[in-house]
């Protein structure tokens, strides 16, 4: 099978069950930002490949996770209205997600102040992951009643996920996050 197909060239695209939109439809837009916030995650664990630390296996193993809980959402967004998804994310998908950042948000220092992205190169790239998900999940609502409360409910909790693992990377690798400057003067 070719990578190509020459089907896309007139600016359109297939959903599954093979109807076509143009590649500016909503839909192709928010199943193409996850795609985005999926390859962003990747990004911020090949960060960590060198670096060795308590916990790194869970990170990996919670976003592995996540990158496939991503396809079903893409999957989910790329299915026309009345047509059955394949594959379909779970409430359980959903209290996982909390149950890890609860977990790891327990470990954090309290926020005295607002954190800005930065800090150690995994941790960088879980905030703009985290900013990739917030557009994500504003792509899916602009699409209207056609979405899933599920994909709307994970896309919003993965964010909050994402800004807890940047923290916890950080922490774990003792790369002082960066802070809002405040100038009182």
């Amino acid at each position: 099978m070719k990578i190509y197909t020459k089907t896309g060239d007139k600016g359109t695209t297939s959903l599954v069950y093979g109807s076509r939109v143009l590649k500016t439809d909503k839909r192709v837009e928010a199943y193409g930002t996850c795609d985005e916030a999926n390859s962003m995650i990747g990004l911020a664990l090949s960060y960590l490949n060198s670096e060795s630390f308590e916990g790194k296996g869970n990170i990996i193993e919670v976003f592995h996770k996540v990158q496939t809980a991503l396809f079903h959402v893409g999957a989910e967004l790329a299915t026309p209205a009345g047509k059955e998804v394949k594959w379909k994310l779970k409430d359980s998908d959903i209290t996982g997600l909390e149950a890890t950042i609860d977990r790891w948000d327990a470990s954090l220092p309290p926020l005295t102040n607002f954190v800005l992205p930065g800090g150690h190169p995994a941790g960088a790239s879980f905030h703009m992951a985290r900013t990739i998900a917030r557009r994500a999940e504003r792509c899916a609502v602009s699409m209207g009643e056609s979405v899933s409360p599920l994909v709307l409910a994970y896309l919003n909790r993965l964010s909050d996920l994402l800004f807890v693992a940047a923290r916890f990377v950080n922490m774990k690798l003792v790369t002082t996050e960066p802070t809002l400057h405040q100038d009182n003067g």
